[in-house]
Parts: C-alpha cells; structure tokens; sequence
C-alpha cells in the first residue's frame, strides 16, 4: 500500500507543495514545529535514508539544500535544522525545521497556521527558489 508521501506526490491527498523536480518533492509539515517546517521526500518509496541508492541519497541532500536555502530567505530564524526521524511514515522523509532555539527542533512544541497562511508560505518559499 502507497504510503501518505506517495499519495500526496501523487495528488490524492492535498498539500503544500513548496518545490518539486523529477525526483523529488518538498511540502510543508500541516503539524509544524515552527513556521517554515518542510518535509523533502524522494519521489520513488523506499522506508529508510541508508536503503536509497547513493545517487538518490546525494540527489535528495542537493534538494534539501535547495529547499532549505529557500526557507532561510522566507522565514526569520537562527539556522535551518534538519533531521531525519522516519519512524512515523514508512518513506523517506528530511524535516528542515526553522530554528531560534533548541526547543523547536523538539516535537512536542508545535505551531498553528491558518489555511491561508500556509498557503502564502508556501509560494513565498517557492519564490525564493
């Protein structure tokens, strides 16, 4: 069975969408830690980063910087952080979380944003592309 990321690459569930190339998607966490958070996914499904071949693995870091360089110009904060947890959905996923303090990489802290903020921030991010 497709995975959530699959099925938002694939347009069966909405998202955020702030970049996307031919392998790769980025989107915007709907549960945030901080104003900014994306989520960078290959396109193909694989459960584990280790498990990606090394042109995917050094392709998806290539994007994330991309992505997260994007976000740095969008969004005030510190640094961008970036983790890769994986436990919650069987698809390779890198979180770059807007950073102030070590707190918001923790996450128990969330944010909330309307609709259409999270709309505006994700063509702001896509602009800064």
């Amino acid at each position: 069975m497709a995975s959530i990321f699959t099925k938002i690459i694939n347009g069966e569930i909405p998202c955020y969408k702030v970049a996307e190339d031919e392998n790769y998607f980025a989107f915007l966490d709907i549960n945030p830690n901080t104003k900014g958070h994306t989520l960078c996914v290959p396109k193909k499904e694989i459960d584990k980063i280790l498990d990606l071949d090394e042109a995917t693995y050094l392709g998806l870091m290539k994007f994330v910087r991309k992505v997260g360089l994007a976000i740095e110009k969008t969004v005030s904060c510190n640094r961008i952080g970036m983790t890769v947890i994986g436990l919650e959905v069987p698809h390779v996923h890198v979180h770059l979380i807007p950073l102030n303090e070590m707190k918001d990489m923790s996450f128990q802290k969330k944010v909330s944003l309307s609709q259409e903020e999270f709309v505006a921030l994700a063509k702001e991010i896509q602009n800064n592309l």
